[in-house]
């Protein structure tokens, strides 16, 4: 477990004598069928060191090619921030030794990236807007990833020893880069949330990559330094590296504004340095001095030739570009017919594309909008999870409404399917199967239990004769607990309005 280094400045306190500044780098893996610069697979989840060629390995004598693909991408990622792009830009060699480098440097672009000087306008909570100001969106290529085996963390500390997988290596990326970000005071943590979801949104809705933070597609590095109330100098910043979920993002900026708080009371400097987020205790520690670029000693990258972007070029990647993402919430809205607290709570509980993807799968707005923001979040808060965690897609969503409308579970018993699907016991049908958890419809059972629940209560059965239909219900509750839970409720209520010969 990650210890504290100092103790935490209650979050409204900090920020009754500190203004916070951000700065995001949120890392997009590109969906090219190849990396960057090589023929190798773009794939994940494959077999280790399977999906690499020399050029990914870094051996004397290959040379890398660029993918124009992952060119295009990138363009369009510009666009959707607002950016300028450059009409010529190449790459640099940035150079560091990693274990998961293999050519002990990164090419990247340095000094002239594709994309700059672009902005974004965040939509908060309750409607307000914040404008935050894109520096540059640049290409380069992933490492690959280490594995560090022993210890209990998972961490490189206490391990015994660590597996690298180049599988990785040289997967296209796009840097996104703001400028520093002021203002935003107590909202900050909330601000950093939804501007990396709007980053994560704009990206899939482009086609250009997954954007699944659970893989790694999406990852932020997360910027923040304090400054005194009344002070225009910015403090020394922090960068809490790779943290991979919208939660995470949002409790990384409150922590680090808490603990550099508590530093900067206590009279201490901050160290300017790389922090690593523990999702389990929601803390940083300690990663390593932040270096500088003149550190990294780039130079321009021999090998590969400038990149040269025409009008014609740019003018047609941005005709294939989606409706801004205002425009497709109104739209969406409007569709659905969600009142506007009703699709605010959707947006704001990150679930705008996991309902629309139930949707366009078959579901009613109804049902999308029911399962996620019940019953599915309500379990995820229950796991300290996102609701994208738990495995649960549309088609569990479908299969569950489908197996209610076909009266063989109950609304009760489909919640109980969930939590097992979830738990990873399978489909709801194969679960519903394996538990024997389908409804009651033989008559002959709930007759009985019928008859036991009028006869324990006589005065109920009198309310209903004298035309109380309501009070069915209290009959409803014991023939429930007799089966179980299971009994169809509309084949109770017909069933007693038979015995007692009334018309329903």
């Amino acid at each position: 477990m990650a210890a504290l280094t100092h103790d935490l400045v209650d979050f409204d306190e900090a920020l009754d004598r500190y203004d916070p500044v951000l700065g995001f780098e949120v890392h997009v893996e590109l969906s090219t069928k190849t990396k960057m610069f090589s023929a190798a697979p773009n794939a994940f989840g494959d077999e280790p060191n399977t999906n690499v060629t020399p050029v990914c390995l870094g051996l004397p004598g290959v040379l890398p090619v660029v993918n124009k693909t992952a060119v295009e991408y990138a363009i369009l990622i510009g666009l959707a921030l607002n950016c300028k792009i450059a009409p010529t830009c190449g790459f640099a060699r940035k150079n560091y030794f990693y274990p998961d480098t293999p050519k002990n440097f990164q090419t990247s672009q340095y000094d002239d990236p594709i994309a700059y000087d672009g902005h974004l306008d965040i939509e908060l909570s309750d409607g307000e807007v914040f404008r935050v100001e894109i520096e540059r969106a640049h290409m380069e290529e992933d490492a690959g990833k280490l594995t560090h085996m022993g210890g209990s963390t998972g961490r490189i500390q206490g391990a015994d020893f660590s597996l690298v997988d180049y599988n990785r290596a040289g997967v296209p990326l796009v840097e996104i880069v703001t400028k520093p970000i002021v203002g935003a005071g107590k909202r900050a943590p909330e601000l950093a949330k939804a501007y990396v979801a709007a980053v994560r949104e704009i990206v899939k809705n482009l086609g250009v990559s997954e954007a699944k933070m659970e893989r790694g597609n999406v990852r932020c590095d997360a910027n923040v330094s304090l400054m005194p109330k009344g002070s225009t100098i910015f403090g020394t910043r922090t960068e809490t590296k790779n943290v991979n979920s919208l939660r995470a993002v949002d409790h990384a900026v409150r922590f680090e504004i808490e603990r550099h708080a508590a530093v900067l009371d206590s009279g201490a400097k901050i160290v300017q340095e790389t922090r690593h987020w523990h999702e389990d205790t929601r803390t940083t520690t300690a990663g390593r001095p932040k270096s500088d670029a003149d550190d990294y000693r780039y130079f321009p990258e021999p090998d590969l030739l400038p990149i040269v972007t025409t009008p014609e070029w740019i003018e047609e990647l941005r005709s294939r570009l989606p409706e801004p993402p205002a425009e497709r919430r109104r739209r969406l809205q409007a569709e659905w017919g969600y009142a506007d607290a009703e699709f605010r709570d959707v947006v704001n509980a990150g679930l705008l594309d996991a309902v629309e993807e139930t949707i366009a799968a078959g579901a009613s707005p109804a049902v999308a909008r029911k399962w996620w923001m019940g019953e599915i979040s309500r379990l995820a808060k229950n796991a300290d999870v996102d609701p994208g965690e738990l495995g649960v897609g549309p088609s569990t969503i479908i299969e569950l409404n489908a197996l209610i409308e076909d009266k063989k579970i109950n609304d009760k018993i489909a919640r109980q399917v969930l939590e097992f699907v979830v738990a990873g016991e399978g489909t709801p049908s194969e679960i519903v199967r394996a538990r024997s958890l389908a409804v009651v419809n033989d008559d002959a059972a709930l007759g009985a239990a019928i008859d036991e629940a009028m006869a324990a209560m006589p005065g109920v059965v009198d309310k209903i004769r004298d035309g109380k239909l309501q009070a069915i219900g209290a009959l409803i509750g014991p023939v429930m607990k007799a089966t179980g839970g299971q009994a169809d409720a509309a084949r109770v209520r017909e069933l007693v309005l038979a015995k007692l010969g009334i018309e329903g």
